[in-house]
């Protein structure tokens, strides 16, 4: 049989669910204005890097990155097939101008070299032969053009008797006549000797310059084979650091092959390379900076390869200071290629959270204690400032260290500075 609960013990269990009631909103309450505040980050402010917001002069750039080389390098090749023999120096010697590094086993070109000399030897005197045959030849023909020039003037002498007799009476007409023609045929011949005496002249001259040119031309074969020969001879070309040789002992090498490389390590320049959509923007005679390590040389683009290969294009900058104690052969640097300049431009700094134009969310500082997450549009950029577009306005103060790890936060406590 059911009984009837007492209204006061109704009464108590109603005051307990109202009472869990107002616990329950209590705590929705708080979760609501505490679970917030409890949700942003807190950071030491001592672990961030901050930009100033200034206004002033920037720098536009190209990045691109390249690696210092020396700026005098020579390859030292074999002008000949030829066995390496002996080897004098290791890479990284210290050389003078004229030292000797290699020995080639050089005796087949030195044979060939001999054979040219005796051969050059023989076009000589067959040189000499033939101007002494042409000078006797010449000789006889201009002896026999004075003894028919002196035929002649007896000829004259004989038509000049016979006319002079027959004017007397004592000579005939016919005798005048014989002596005439006498007379004009030895002149006819006399003339044909002369002709052929200049002919004969041209013609022997032009068989002296085919002989002396033919032995010019050997000459020179010849002095490239000894050129070759005193090449072949292997020495440094100057004053230099030996980096590279061929060191094995009997290994033939062939005709151009790269046998040393010497190389001046006093004195530097940087090899470039950048996208090839920068080629407009990269050009000879532009100013570039190059950061070795947090050095910055400046320096100028000398050079721009015209080709380019697999997107990429390559250039030359020449620094101002080639022989900076910071450079090393072989060393990767940073390059900043100045292509225009723009004044009166808002400015932050540049950081790791760049990487190109367009629009990034950055913290700005607000107040003493708090960071903010804000819309920013960036433009271009120098080696060490990004020029700001909209966004922020001078005298902000932005986070430019990486906060990729706060992304998802849209406000993030800030702890001062202990």
């Amino acid at each position: 049989m059911d009984r009837e609960i007492p209204k006061k013990t109704l009464q108590r269990e109603r005051r307990k669910r109202w009472l869990g009631y107002g616990m329950a909103g209590l705590l929705l309450i708080g979760g609501i204005t505490w679970i917030p505040s409890l949700m942003q980050s807190r950071v030491n402010e001592k672990d961030l890097l901050f930009s100033v917001v200034d206004r002033g002069t920037l720098e536009v750039s190209v990045s691109a990155s390249g690696k210092i080389v020396p700026a005098v390098e020579e390859i030292i090749t074999s002008p000949v097939s030829a066995r390496i023999v002996e080897v004098y120096r290791r890479s990284g010697d210290s050389v003078e101008a004229g030292t000797p590094l290699l020995k080639l086993d050089l005796q087949s070109t030195e044979t060939e070299y001999h054979k040219q000399l005796d051969e050059e030897r023989m076009k000589q005197l067959q040189l000499d032969q033939l101007r002494m045959n042409n000078e006797t030849y010449l000789g006889d023909l201009a002896m026999k053009v004075k003894v028919q020039a002196m035929k002649v003037g007896r000829m004259e002498a004989d038509l000049r008797n016979e006319r002079y007799l027959d004017s007397l009476g004592s000579g005939t007409t016919d005798r005048v006549r014989q002596a005439e023609l006498a007379y004009n045929t030895g002149c006819l011949e006399l003339e044909q000797l002369r002709q052929q005496y200049a002919n004969e002249q041209k013609v022997k001259e032009a068989d002296l310059k085919v002989k002396q040119l033919e032995l010019d031309i050997f000459r020179k074969s010849l002095s490239e084979t000894r050129r070759t020969l005193e090449d072949a001879q292997l020495r440094s070309p100057r004053k230099a650091i030996l980096t590279s040789i061929n060191t094995q002992v009997g290994s033939q090498v062939a005709p151009g092959s790269q046998v040393a490389v010497v190389s001046d390590l006093s004195h530097f320049r940087v090899d470039g390379e950048a996208a090839e959509s920068y080629s407009d923007r990269i050009a000879a005679g532009a100013r570039a900076m190059v950061l070795v390590g947090h050095e910055r040389l400046e320096g100028m683009v000398s050079s721009v390869t015209p080709l380019s290969r697999d997107g990429i294009m390559s250039f030359t900058v020449q620094l101002d200071d080639s022989s900076n104690r910071r450079l090393r052969s072989g060393l990767k640097v940073d390059i900043y290629v100045i292509n225009a300049v723009r004044e009166e431009a808002l400015r932050i700094s540049n950081g790791s959270f760049y990487v190109g134009a367009g629009e990034y969310e950055l913290f700005v500082k607000e107040g003493s204690g708090r960071l903010v997450k804000r819309k920013v549009r960036l433009g271009a950029c120098s080696y060490d400032q990004v020029e700001v577009l909209d966004g922020l306005k001078e005298g902000d103060c932005v986070v430019v260290s990486d906060m990729s790890m706060y992304q998802s936060r849209t406000q993030i406590k800030l702890k001062e500075k202990e």
